[in-house]
């Protein structure tokens, strides 16, 4: 779906809206104590680890409550905005939250990590190494997203563009990202890059950090020039193959929103509609390879859905993480992760209480999938921000703390997943406060 990834000013450059002073005195007007909870030299993490259907940390199986705050990298490039990275992080590690998922990726843009092919601004990939460092800090781990498929931060379209100003571009179709050979060359280089880049901040190799907690292909992909699907389940298994080649330790998964593809029975009983099945996408076979370990969907019926009611809307998201979940446990065998699930604010008649709604619907159904040990593992809130940056945020993001409903939904859904199976987070230790009459 197309969300507004940032805002720009007046003058089309990115930039910090609150200074460094403003941003500390919120955070602790806002958290009180918090900023006092510092896990320096106290954090030793494992690697997330998969067992069928099911994610492992030292033999434990782990439900995930996570989150995205994808514009991590970008604010850690300015002083004056960093210290919300951290605010962020300690804030959802208080809520109990234990993986954020954020971009690894900034091509050709404003604050580019790489600025052209193969060239990497090292002010920016050190920003990327504080966000890592700061979550390693906290206990958080991330899933970091390699690429975009749409054009916000560069995206495959970009990569297109570089080859093509380069003369060596077999199309200007954005599509041509995903079966070009000078743009996969691209790609793989930039992939090796992060993958072996030595953390500037604690001297770690990407590739051996367990704060990671995975790699995702590609946001959102798809290749609507081939419906069949065979281009893009081309690219995913070149890919993948050449990720693991450099990396075994960590999982991948392709960063897919879910739909059903044109030979697939489920295209019309599932399926938000008709267009979804023309994508070039198909959710078991792209999920399918060896070498991706865990599936991922998206959720946004407001975005696929026009016409629906809003009770219509949540029916189908019950529906459309059941039918995917139990793709994981019957087909895939693998776990099933809902990386990004939101509800705009700009429908008509939009109340946050359908929002909360919303948030529990999904919830539920991992929380169920996780008493019987299913594949559902887990499910990531689209978007998390800190105060002050509404300059920056889209129709589905939200701080919050600011909603003591919609606060106490996320930190209870933290809690009952610990109190199944418990927890082998590192911030487990805000648990005991977090679910204090909840257990």
């Amino acid at each position: 779906m197309v969300k507004s990834p940032r805002m720009v000013g007046g003058n089309g450059l990115f930039f910090p809206i609150l200074g460094f002073a403003s941003i500390i005195a919120f955070i602790y007007l806002s958290f009180g104590d918090l900023l006092s909870v510092r896990y320096k030299n106290e954090i030793n993490l494992s690697f997330v680890e998969r067992n069928g259907s099911n994610f492992m940390v030292d033999g434990e199986l782990f439900y995930i409550n996570g989150w995205n705050s994808y514009w991590f990298m970008d604010h850690a490039v300015h002083y004056d905005s960093r210290p919300r990275i951290r605010a962020m992080l300690q804030a959802a590690a208080k809520m109990g939250l234990t993986v954020c998922r954020t971009w690894a990726f900034n091509d050709g843009d404003y604050n580019a990590l790489q600025v052209s092919p193969g060239q990497f601004d090292e002010r920016v990939f050190q920003s990327l190494d504080y966000v890592i460092a700061e979550a390693r800090e906290v206990g958080i781990r991330l899933l970091l997203s390699l690429v975009n498929n749409l054009d916000a931060y560069g995206g495959k379209t970009q990569y297109v563009k570089w080859a093509w100003s380069e003369g060596v571009g077999l199309s200007s179709s954005n599509d041509s990202f995903f079966y070009d050979p000078s743009i996969r060359i691209y790609f793989k280089n930039y992939v090796k890059t992060i993958l072996t880049r030595k953390n500037t901040v604690t001297g770690i190799e990407y590739r051996d950090d367990p704060t990671i907690f995975g790699w995702e292909l590609i946001n959102e992909p798809r290749c609507i020039t081939d419906p069949s699907g065979d281009t893009l389940q081309g690219w995913i298994e070149e890919m993948s193959t050449f990720i693991k080649s450099i990396d075994n330790k960590h999982m991948l998964t392709v960063g897919l929103e879910g739909f059903y593809g044109r030979k697939s029975p489920k295209r019309k009983t599932v399926n938000p509609e008709f267009w979804a099945a023309d994508m070039g996408v198909d959710f078991i076979r792209n999920s399918a390879p060896s070498t991706i370990d865990f599936a991922s969907v998206h959720i946004y019926p407001d975005q696929w859905f026009k016409n629906k009611s809003l009770e219509g809307k949540l029916k189908f998201v019950s529906e459309w993480m059941h039918s995917h979940i139990e793709d994981g446990d019957r087909v895939l065998k693998k776990p099933v992760m809902f990386t990004e699930f939101g509800l705009s604010d700009l429908n008509k008649g939009f109340d946050p209480a359908q929002r909360d709604e919303f948030y529990r619907i999904v919830f539920d159904v991992i929380y169920e999938s996780a008493k019987k040990k299913g594949a559902g593992g887990g499910s990531f809130a689209w978007q998390f921000l800190v105060e002050g940056m509404e300059d920056f945020n889209d129709d589905f993001g939200i701080v919050p703390w600011k909603r003591a409903s919609t606060y106490k939904i996320i930190t209870g859904h933290s809690c009952r997943l610990a109190k199944i199976h418990g927890t082998v987070s590192p911030v487990s230790r805000n648990l005991k406060d977090i679910c204090s009459g909840r257990w």
